[in-house]
């Protein structure tokens, strides 16, 4: 069940979901997706742990404002969404955008987080013109323009022939964005620079990326998990940028596997 709270000055969708006397894992969307893209690790982090699902300032369900925003700004939505459901600290894991806002949170907030999974992700992206261009598009052709090139970077190209049922989910996804959602979120991910903070997080960290993602590449995990003292490193075979739908079992197991292993309730026995 989505609910809503005032966050940060917005109107935030959240899903929070789960056994509550667990530790709670806080799920943050890519650019031009929402809180469902998670469906696929619900079943599996529900065994051990409560979900708390949102849709990212400007996406879904959740508040428009006026742009252009920051990754700050974006994570700062999620603090006051924790400290609005009196979350004193959680597990965050964030893909693509979700793992920008979680760089920031890892490297400004660390007494908030138990861990930060960062997923298909980078601490920079190219290129200026690249975003400019996309943005462009946005204002000229509506999110529609965006659909079929974001497809094909968001999947390998075997998956993308043969998958129909999840591309036509994600592809329904990317259409609920609003033109100014995405603008104002785009600028934000064109903008962002986190490369000098990460020196800075010293929370339990996993940088998790499918070996063929054009998107955020495997060069850019690389160097997360160079600047993150102790973090891990798992890359997924045959999958691009979605690679918690692409590959769903073994990002799962990655995922809950060291989730577990910083779990505050199995660590504090």
């Amino acid at each position: 069940m989505v609910d809503k709270i005032q966050a940060n000055g917005a109107s935030i969708a959240y899903a929070l979901e789960g056994p509550e006397d667990k530790d709670i894992v806080i799920l943050s969307n890519s650019l031009m997706s929402t809180m469902d893209m998670w469906k696929p690790q619900i079943p599996v982090l529900h065994n051990e742990f409560q979900t708390l699902r949102y849709d990212t300032r400007g996406h879904g369900q959740s508040e428009i404002t006026s742009g252009p925003y920051s990754i700050s700004l974006l994570a700062n939505d999620v603090l006051h969404m924790m400290d609005g459901l009196r979350i004193e600290k959680a597990h965050f894991v964030g893909l693509s955008m979700g793992g920008m806002i979680g760089q920031y949170l890892g490297a400004n907030h660390a007494d908030r987080l138990f861990s930060l999974g960062l997923c298909d992700t980078a601490s920079e992206m190219p290129t200026l013109d690249m975003w400019n261009d996309r943005i462009s598009t946005a204002r000229n052709e509506g999110i529609e323009g965006l659909v079929e090139g974001t497809l094909q970077r968001w999947f390998t190209p075997s998956f993308y022939e043969s998958h129909k049922s999840e591309i036509d989910f994600v592809a329904d996804m990317i259409r609920t964005t609003q033109v100014d959602g995405y603008i104002a979120n785009a600028t934000a991910v064109r903008d962002m620079s986190l490369t000098a903070f990460l020196n800075y997080i010293s929370v339990p960290t996993l940088v998790m990326t499918g070996r063929e993602d054009p998107a955020c590449t495997l060069e850019a995990s690389e160097i997360i998990h160079e600047h993150v003292a102790g973090s891990k490193l798992v890359v997924i075979d045959d999958a691009a940028h979605l690679s918690n739908i692409e590959k769903p079992d073994v990002f799962n197991e990655a995922l809950f596997n060291f989730l577990m292993s910083n779990n505050s309730n199995s660590l504090s026995h």
